[in-house]
């Protein structure tokens, strides 16, 4: 395996399952120093565990990415036991909401932005100023298919991922002077535990929404791990402000 990110130190919110947990160990296997955000500690400590035992460096902060102080002492805890911030996967965030745009209660609005906009608000604007401090870095935020496409019954989740697309950019331009490059992946559909709790519970629901991939399957979490670990790497040095499809071709249609 690569030693590209030896010596960075890298944030993963949404660490402990799904394409966090495959990201932070992807970039630990390859040099990073993870530090782990989620809310279940017994899971996070499970990661940590696993890293460790494979030869990696990880530390779990139990976080609530939408609470912003919580935020603020992720970044804190990981300069204070690192030295520095290099980079963040900002990948916390999920479907609540399931309905028409006319039949959604305006909290179930609020709680969707909220987990899903605002929580990358939080990470970025407390991630930012200790990746600028540390002499530049890069930044992925998880924006899904659903951030450059339409989709009914999820309109919440939709225009939250929107916003995250518009955030990533416009963060990108207030900071490239500074070194600090952030982008956005597009992602498909992708065999998670939450893929699986939410949209995929029945083979015949996961058999849909793979055919609506050109390349007729869903990814696996280790797939977008790899094109991530590579965009957090000096590699992608050219990249920033941009939102890259990794979806199977779900958008190219």
């Amino acid at each position: 395996m690569s030693t590209r990110l030896e010596s960075k130190v890298i944030v993963v919110t949404g660490g402990t399952s799904g394409m966090g947990r495959a990201v932070a160990e992807r970039i630990a296997s390859e040099g990073a120093s993870v530090v782990l955000a989620a809310r279940r500690k017994d899971v996070g400590d499970e990661v940590v565990a696993g890293i460790r035992a494979n030869g990696g460096n990880a530390l779990f902060v139990p976080t609530d990415v939408t609470v912003e102080g919580d935020m603020a002492h992720l970044v804190e805890t990981a300069v204070r036991e690192f030295g520095r911030l290099d980079g963040a996967f900002n990948n916390a965030g999920g479907v609540n909401s399931f309905g028409p745009l006319q039949e959604t209660a305006t909290e179930r609005w609020s709680a969707e932005l909220e987990h899903n906009l605002t929580s990358v608000f939080f990470s970025l604007k407390h991630q930012l100023p200790a990746i600028v401090a540390a002499g530049g870095g890069s930044v992925v935020v998880n924006a899904s298919n659903l951030g450059v496409v339409g989709m009914p019954g999820v309109a919440p989740y939709v225009a939250a991922k929107h916003g995250v697309v518009g955030l990533a950019r416009a963060a990108a331009l207030e900071n490239a002077e500074q070194a600090v490059r952030v982008n956005a992946l597009i992602t498909g559909g992708v065999d998670t535990p939450l893929f699986r709790g939410t949209m995929g519970t029945t083979p015949e629901a996961v058999a849909q929404i793979a055919a609506l991939h050109p390349l007729g399957r869903i990814s696996q979490p280790e797939e977008i791990a790899a094109f991530a670990a590579f965009l957090l790497s000096d590699e992608a040095s050219f990249v920033t402000g941009a939102a890259l499809a990794v979806d199977g071709g779900f958008t190219a249609r």
